[in-house]
């Protein structure tokens, strides 16, 4: 079983989030997660991790089979595992470019060409929630909602990378300036690698983001938009 890791689903579809939005990809979405964010989009690979061990060799194969050109590794959190090396180098090695989705809680350097991280704002935690009625979770998750000691190391070795925060209102806005500032006491970031990504799984109305919008307007930033919610709605296998 050394050279296996467990599969929540794999699929085709289109990249609905950050530079490579409405790219063609095949995503590999491991179960497990070390996190319980209260809004998670997908809670069977985290708060119920769902799914059966593969082979890295049938999980490349399927990858190779669906044309695509791009690989999305994605979670749960993939960097949880350790399996995630073999997983990433033989992807690679079958032509296909690798983007690893993260929170930026755990440090590791499997091969990729693009790092899309989204650390998670305090707006994750999930208190009151009727998953974890003894906050046991809530707890754990504010804990590791942020690793600010390697969260640095993760932007200087791939430079290539993104930064994505999830918002729910304009009081966000307080913690990502304080959590960029000191992120640059590390790492030099770029405007243009930081996204903002209104919650939800519909797509919002105009006016209800109008602020992130500004925002992005104002500093450079990107609007992360959700282009597979649009498309086929909150859908597993999408």
């Amino acid at each position: 079983m050394a050279d296996t890791l467990p599969i929540s689903e794999a699929f085709l579809s289109l990249q609905g989030e950050g530079k490579l939005t409405g790219v063609p990809s095949w995503f590999i979405r491991l179960s497990g997660c070390n996190l319980r964010c209260s809004w998670c989009d997908t809670p069977y690979a985290s708060w119920n991790p769902e799914g059966d061990k593969q082979s890295i060799a049938d999980i490349v194969r399927a990858a190779v089979y669906s044309g695509a050109r791009h690989a999305v590794v994605t979670g749960g959190e993939p960097m949880i595992f350790k399996r995630l090396y073999p997983l990433c180098q033989q992807l690679n090695d079958a032509g296909m470019h690798i983007t690893i989705e993260t929170a930026g809680t755990v440090f590791r350097t499997p091969f990729c060409h693009l790092m899309s991280i989204s650390p998670k704002l305090s707006n994750s935690t999930p208190h009151n929630d009727p998953r974890d009625p003894d906050g046991g979770w809530a707890k754990c998750h504010e804990r590791r909602r942020l690793n600010l000691c390697d969260l640095p190391k993760i932007l200087i070795r791939y430079p290539n990378h993104q930064l994505k925060f999830v918002v729910t209102s304009e009081a966000d806005l307080a913690e990502i300036d304080a959590l960029l500032a000191e992120i640059e006491k590390s790492v030099r970031l770029d405007p243009a690698d930081i996204m903002l990504m209104p919650e939800g799984a519909t797509t919002p109305d105009p006016e209800s983001i109008r602020w992130v919008v500004d925002l992005c307007l104002a500093r450079g930033w990107r609007l992360c938009w959700r282009l597979h919610a649009q498309l086929f709605g909150d859908t597993r296998g999408t």
